[in-house]
């Protein structure tokens, strides 16, 4: 990603196409905060920063199956839960 002027372009349209094949939503007005509807009527979110990540949901185990679909697309580091945002 370092280097290239168009590599975090490329890299945001990459994941842009892979979070939307799982069928989540970019915000209509920050395109870098996705969300999903899940059954029952929680939403997990995925707020996206250059190549960092917040996840949020109610659902552990929705946070637990994204996290290991974005491993399986993508090298990452899961540093825990948020001390700050």
């Amino acid at each position: 990603m370092y280097g290239l002027k168009q590599s975090r372009r490329r890299w945001y349209k990459h994941f842009d196409s892979f979070i939307r094949r799982k069928r989540y939503t970019h915000n209509y007005y920050d395109p870098c905060v996705y969300y999903k509807k899940l059954p029952g009527g929680e939403y997990i979110y995925l707020l996206l920063y250059i190549d960092d990540m917040l996840i949020s949901s109610k659902s552990r185990s929705t946070i637990d199956k994204l996290k290991k679909d974005l491993s399986s697309e993508f090298e990452m580091k899961d540093l825990g839960e948020a001390k700050k945002v």
